[in-house]
């Protein structure tokens, strides 16, 4: 009698770390399929990301670990890499892959060496080995595995070279894991480990193993003793004890570690690292040589800035236009549909095409931002631009590893604030983060695109129309600085902190990832546009349509009709009269003036009137105003708003949002039948979108990376900094105009 048994493969979890740009998250989405993103400088990796993939029919977790040049964690997002190193996140990983820079291999051994120590399972992943031989350079991977005593697997990551020789490995090291060959201690470093062990034995603490009590005789981190029960204010005292016999052996205890590991090191890439001969001096040098200097660098910054925003705006407009003729039959061809239904009618067409088709029109533009900052990204070159805004950033509290989450705002705030992690200073992280949301992400584009299309393009031209974008995108940039240096000076008082950051060699940004980065920025904008702005936009619109008493259409009908007798030097008889007569002219101003007036006695109508005046000395009428309350969720809200309002209560059936808005008078006052729109209006409303906060999700992020009051503090602030703002460029701008 025989049965068949089914035995289960157990599953396996791979950690990969390394030093940050070593291509750790090019790996993890090659091994898991994912599409995370990936980025041509340090820190894009902020938080842990886990894929899921299979190896010889075993169940494989991935985990991407932020960047870490040593297990001395300095930064939230290093102590998120290390801790999952330690099993304090969850347990502990069963293969840890470390990825090395061949082409910076020095730098890049010193946290596998760390590594080592630790006794974990480990493989070395030997990346950019395509790089490293273009560069005329060869490593013998055989004999570097046998003096690290691990498995040792050249790869490139970008291309998928030795992708399955990696995954072989990782399977082989599960099964039987290689003795790592540890770092060879001096005698002084293993009697201040037995003190130490003795101290914490004495204080009743956990046993542990021997390269955890070397990282804490190696660091100034107190957190590892505090796990064990010691007391914060114990910890000084008793690390100066134990770190006696280092100091006695004539090194200091924070560079013992550093010397004894690099001097294996040396030794190891003397024997393993070749150079070929007729090696010629790296590209990256030559570059930076002009791209980095004081004068020449911040000149290519602008002039391609300005090549960018020049572009976004030129190359976008006929398919904008597509676009926008597109929503305007789809509204023609429904109308008729659905005229047996006003109320059903006015949603769909006012409400859900007006408002959210009114924001896809921007999609073209938020295609190519995408695609610049993905270019800009994946060559290496934004990296330099860090270096050369440290220079700038000095005077105000920040430095150049401020700019790199400052940076990631312009795409989106989110990601900014989550980037803030690789700052080691907390107070030097919350200047940047209480700066951040200053930085124009593409939420905003679409009201720069909307304003500067139907005010500034038609009267100055496309080349001025490029300038103010660009302009625009730099106003939050030029705010911040100052803004930092308030704070800085009177509240956080931040020391000065020096700036280290690694340049990247240059590289050819790889198509695919390219395209992805522009599908992704493109499906976010999209997702935003079906979801968040539709339900936003069908609030509005109810908000807008209701109530609607019959007694308007009574009284609106009463007042047109004397008021078009007046003009008409006739008698109300003639009008009424002429009404019953189907005359199509006067129908169609009565049906304007009782959808304008069903509008202005609207829910959100009345509480435009209502907020208005606050806004009046900025040039906002009470639709504008609406139109700023409704957009504090979410920015673009503004333009799905403004298509509705123009679509409810205005003659602006067939016209584009920028002909409504060309064409909108004032309808009381000393203003009345002036345009509400003027040149110094467009700056206005721009300036005030520019500095405000009108994102929840960035919020809810800053709430929860440094707090909710701090979160309250950047909300206030930057409406009341926007306010002021939106004032003064009106006043001024109204005044030269």
């Amino acid at each position: 009698m025989s049965a068949n048994v089914l035995i289960a493969t157990p599953p396996m979890t791979v950690a990969l770390i390394g030093n940050p740009n070593t291509g750790k998250t090019t790996l993890f989405n090659r091994l898991t399929g994912t599409r995370q993103r990936v980025g041509n400088y340090p820190g894009v990796t902020v938080a842990r990301k886990t894929g899921g993939m299979e190896i010889d029919g075993r169940a494989v977790t991935v985990i991407d670990l932020p960047g870490a040049y040593s297990l001395a964690a300095t930064s939230p997002d290093e102590r998120i890499a290390i801790e999952s190193l330690q099993g304090w996140i969850e347990a502990l990983p069963d293969v840890v892959v470390c990825l090395v820079d061949a082409t910076h291999l020095r730098r890049s051994l010193f946290l596998a060496r760390q590594l080592a120590d630790l006794g974990r399972p480990l493989i070395i992943a030997l990346n950019f080995t395509d790089e490293m031989r273009t560069r005329g350079l060869s490593i013998d991977a055989d004999r570097l595995a046998q003096r690290l005593g691990t498995r040792v697997i050249p790869i490139a990551a970008r291309n998928g070279e030795g992708i399955g020789r990696l995954c072989a490995a990782t399977s082989e090291t599960f099964a039987s894991p290689p003795v790592s060959r540890p770092p060879e201690w001096p005698v002084s470093v293993a009697e201040s480990v037995a003190l130490l062990r003795s101290e914490l034995a004495r204080r009743g603490g956990a046993t542990v193993e021997d390269a955890l009590l070397r990282r804490m005789l190696f660091e100034d981190d107190h957190a590892l003793l505090g796990r064990l029960g010691v007391a914060c204010q114990e910890c000084a005292p008793l690390l100066d004890r134990v770190r006696r016999p280092i100091r006695t052996a004539g090194m200091h205890p924070l560079a013992a570690e550093a010397l004894v590991h690099y001097r294996f090191i040396d030794s190891v890439i003397a024997e393993v690292v070749s150079r070929a001969a007729n090696a010629k001096p790296g590209r990256t040098e030559r570059i930076d040589g002009v791209l980095t200097h004081r004068v020449s660098g911040l000149l290519i910054f602008a002039g391609l800035m300005f090549v960018v925003f020049e572009s976004i705006y030129t190359f976008a407009t006929p398919a904008m236009d597509g676009i926008e003729a597109a929503a305007a039959l789809l509204r023609g061809w429904v109308r008729p549909l659905l005229a047996g239904t006003p109320m059903f009618q006015s949603l769909v067409c006012d409400g859900a095409i007006a408002g959210a088709g009114g924001v896809i029109v921007f999609l073209p533009q938020i295609f190519l931002l995408f695609f610049f900052i993905a270019l800009l990204e994946d060559t290496g070159y934004l990296a330099r631009t860090a270096f050369l805004m440290d220079r700038l950033f000095g005077w105000c509290g920040l430095n150049g590893k401020s700019f790199v989450p400052l940076l990631s705002s312009y795409a989106c705030a989110v990601p900014g604030v989550l980037a803030t992690r690789t700052i080691e200073d907390p107070k030097a992280r919350l200047l940047t983060v209480l700066v951040a949301p200053l930085m124009s992400c593409s939420a905003r584009l679409p009201v720069y695109v909307l304003m500067i299309g139907a005010f500034i393009q038609p009267v100055y031209g496309a080349t001025v129309a490029a300038l103010v974008l660009f302009a625009m995108h730099l106003v939050g940039l030029v705010v911040a600085l100052p803004a930092a240096w308030f704070f800085n000076r009177k509240v956080l008082k931040i020391r000065v902190q020096p700036f280290l950051l690694e340049l990247p060699p240059y590289r050819m940004p790889h198509p695919k990832d390219v395209l992805w980065r522009m599908w992704e920025g493109g499906r976010e904008f999209l997702k935003r546009a079906g979801t968040v702005i539709l339900a936003m936009s069908i609030l509005i619109w109810a908000a807008l349509y209701f109530p609607r008493p019959a007694r308007i259409v009574d009284e609106t009908r009463r007042e047109f009709v004397a008021a078009t007798a007046t003009a008409a030097t006739t008698t109300p008889g003639a009008i009424e009269a002429r009404l019953a007569a189907n005359d199509a002219v006067l129908q169609a101003a009565l049906d304007h003036e009782i959808a304008a007036n069903y509008l202005e006695q609207s829910f959100l109508g009345r509480a435009g009137k209502a907020v208005q005046p606050l806004f009046a000395p900025a040039g906002f009428d009470w639709k504008i105003t609406v139109g700023v309350l409704a957009s504090f969720p979410a920015r673009e809200v503004i333009v799905s708003t403004l298509g509705i309002i123009y679509h409810l209560g205005e003659d602006a059936q067939g016209d584009s949002l920028r002909d409504a808005l060309r064409k909108a008078k004032w309808t009381d006052g000393a203003l009345a039948g002036r345009p509400v729109f003027t040149l110094a209006t467009a700056l206005s409303v721009m300036i005030f979108f520019a500095l405000c906060m009108q994102c929840g999700s960035t919020l809810a992020v800053i709430a929860r990376e440094s707090g909710r009051r701090w979160a309250v503090f950047a909300f206030v602030y930057l409406t009341a900094l926007a306010w002021v703002a939106a004032v003064l460029v009106f006043q001024i701008a109204s005044r030269i105009s």
